[in-house]
């Protein structure tokens, strides 16, 4: 048997436990949004005090370090936990103070980066789903970043062509960056008549399609510093929670400014 024989099978099978852990993964992103504040708290939370770890893990910081910074990013979750009582800003003061303790701490400047990176689209998830009508804002949101993520791998893989950013991933191209960029603008109008949305988001798909790709390369380049294919190994097929979710850290973030500047 030659090795072309083997590759065609192994990639079939990697794409289907990819597929498989992502329709699981939206599947419990889903529930946990429509569910209730609570589990919707919980999920994102524990993804949040993962990514830091994995951060961690990337820049190689000491563990004593990381646990400074996980107890730290702790403080700004608690403070937006449904129950807590605190007002909503709270939380963002909490994530910059406990951030520039780590700082002082750890003399870390990397890892308290990590605490922003993990902690500021956290928040600003929290703060989508706060809004009248944040379940649906948030479902259209995370879905405009499954859309990038799937258009980008399949039109990608089909198209080729010229590389995107060969120096931090070899494998992104421009092909991709433009087929992410029409499934987002295709899925976000789609999603605007079947969800309480305003259209008008819809003229900021591309925009987050394409940060949603710079999250991507931004992680990929960390991982190409640190000498390892995946941030982690928690989810099959993806590798770790920052893996997964690269993507949707500065989406978030561009989202939430998008609701608090009043343009949506």
């Amino acid at each position: 048997m030659t090795a072309d024989t083997v590759s065609v099978p192994t990639k079939t099978s990697d794409l289907a436990l990819r597929s498989v852990t992502g329709i699981i993964l939206i599947g419990v992103a889903l529930f946990c949004l429509v569910y209730g504040r609570e589990p919707f708290w919980l999920l994102i939370a524990a993804a949040a005090l993962v990514m830091i770890a994995e951060w961690a893990s990337l820049i190689r910081a000491e563990r004593w370090q990381m646990w400074i910074a996980f107890v730290g990013l702790i403080v700004p979750l608690f403070l937006d936990e449904p129950h807590s009582g605190f007002p909503d800003y709270a939380s963002w003061i909490g994530l910059l103070a406990t951030t520039i303790a780590a700082l002082a701490i750890t003399r870390n400047a990397r890892l308290a980066a990590g605490m922003l990176y993990a902690g500021l689209p956290t928040l600003s998830l929290y703060y989508i789903h706060d809004q009248y009508d944040g379940i649906d804002l948030s479902v259209w949101t995370l879905a405009i970043v499954w859309a990038t993520d799937i258009g980008a791998y399949f039109a990608g893989r089909s198209i080729g062509g010229p590389k995107l950013a060969p120096v931090w991933s070899p494998n992104k191209t421009w092909a991709g960056l433009i087929g992410g960029m029409i499934a987002a603008l295709v899925i976000g109008f789609a999603l605007t008549l079947v969800l309480h949305v305003q259209i008008r988001l819809v003229a900021f798909a591309g925009l987050l399609a394409v940060a949603a790709q710079m999250g991507d390369l931004f992680e990929s380049a960390m991982k190409r510093r640190a000498g390892v294919k995946d941030s982690g190994r928690m989810l099959p097929g993806h590798g770790g929670v920052m893996d997964r979710l690269d993507g949707a850290v500065p989406v978030l973030c561009i989202v939430a400014l998008i609701v608090a500047s009043g343009i949506y």
